[in-house]
């Protein structure tokens, strides 16, 4: 199958398809769903020969160890990010919300600080309010046509009660490549102020031409004994349901505290999961992604072209990640009004721009892995709901 080829995923459990309606009242029937961060075509066949593997052997047990994944995981860091790893460093999640809360657990206390840049991935917030910690928002600034940092403005904001920064690399939702200046910066923010910081970087294999994604760690090696990387395949391959993540922690401290809440809680690695992620994090699977690259490209442009036809709308130009992020502030709307008309005149869900934080008020969030086809439908869904802007 190829990036093209309608699938349907409604009534097949799908959160992203068959729960929308009882989120935004948009019926899968007639509506589009791009708000959740998946994507709706096929995985890697490599990926998915497998799975069929392990079907085919039929045995599903206990497992114990995984070597191969440690190194194909190893492989594809220094390959893709040219991140030297070890693969001692690598503990292994239940996804990265499940090491966002983890981090919180292990290395904060209820009523800490925990220090987002907004405005940022919900989930970040929604984590650290569930845990007991308390939000530290520190927004973002526009820095011509995208975000940039304002570190003494984030530093006035601080009271000393901060025990973590929560950081995304590549940025969600505006697709912001931060470069090498720019972590460095933030590591020594986190530094004098005595946070951990923990870098979400699940987005980092969905990068546009033109931009060059840096890992924390590679920019910063000095603040590995402050510093904990959040990879996975997740985003990148599309089996975000096999809820499988890393924490990449090459300090011995931090691995260890991390190491026995994990044992504690009894946690292994799903075996398919795995299986599914050696097998992806491969030559074949490489060449699977640059296609996947090319494809999201086209859906971008034709997306962002059709943004720049409708007065008041824009879109900020992505650097990474397949989610548009879209400002309606110009059409003099309030947020009411032009999610009424996304969800009641366009049929499409996307996902609430002031969930992502201070500065998203006016946006809304469009993910655009999905067919060509079902993006020119998008496409002429604005037009026609925003058309007395024309």
């Amino acid at each position: 199958m190829t990036f093209n080829d309608l699938i349907d995923r409604r009534g097949t459990n799908s959160s992203k398809w068959d729960k929308m309606e009882m989120l935004y009242g948009v019926s899968p029937e007639y509506g589009l769903a791009m708000w959740t961060a998946d994507s709706d075509y096929q995985t890697a066949p490599c990926v998915i020969e497998a799975v069929r593997k392990a079907a085919d052997h039929g045995v599903f047990g206990y497992s114990w160890m995984h070597p191969d994944y440690l190194a194909s995981v190893q492989w594809w860091m220094k390959t893709r990010h040219d991140w030297e790893i070890d693969t001692d460093w690598i503990l292994t999640t239940q996804g990265l919300g499940n090491a966002i809360a983890l981090s919180l657990d292990v290395w904060t206390d209820p009523g800490d600080g925990i220090v987002i840049f907004t405005p940022v991935y919900h989930e970040f917030a929604h984590k650290v309010n569930k845990s007991g910690r308390r939000v530290v928002e520190c927004p973002l600034v526009r820095d011509g046509e995208s975000y940039g940092l304002d570190l003494d403005d984030a530093q006035s904001r601080l009271d000393g009660s901060e025990k973590m920064l929560l950081w995304c690399s590549p940025q969600n939702p505006s697709g912001r490549v931060w470069t090498p200046d720019e972590l460095q910066a933030v590591a020594a923010f986190a530094e004098r102020n005595g946070l951990i910081l923990v870098s979400d970087e699940i987005h980092h294999d969905l990068v546009y031409p033109g931009a060059k994604f840096v890992p924390m760690d590679v920019a910063a090696p000095d603040a590995r004994p402050w510093t904990v990387t959040l990879t996975a395949a997740s985003k990148t391959f599309n089996i975000a349901g096999q809820r499988t993540g890393n924490m990449i922690i090459p300090d011995p401290k931090l691995r260890a505290a991390m190491k026995q809440r994990l044992q504690t809680l009894d946690y292994d690695p799903g075996a398919l999961g795995v299986a599914m992620i050696t097998a992806a994090y491969s030559p074949e699977g490489a060449e699977w992604v640059d296609a996947q690259i090319a494809h999201l490209d086209g859906n971008r442009r034709l997306f962002d072209q059709t943004i720049t036809e409708i007065p008041g709308l824009w879109s900020m130009p992505l650097q990474a990640t397949y989610l548009a992020w879209v400002d309606f502030s110009g059409t003099g709307m309030d947020h009411a009004e032009f999610v009424r008309r996304l969800r009641e005149d366009a049929r499409i869900a996307t996902s609430s721009g002031p969930g992502f934080g201070t500065g998203g008020e006016t946006f809304e969030r469009f993910n655009l892995a999905t067919q060509r086809a079902r993006v020119e439908d998008a496409c002429l869904r604005l037009k026609r709901a925003f058309g007395d802007l024309q």
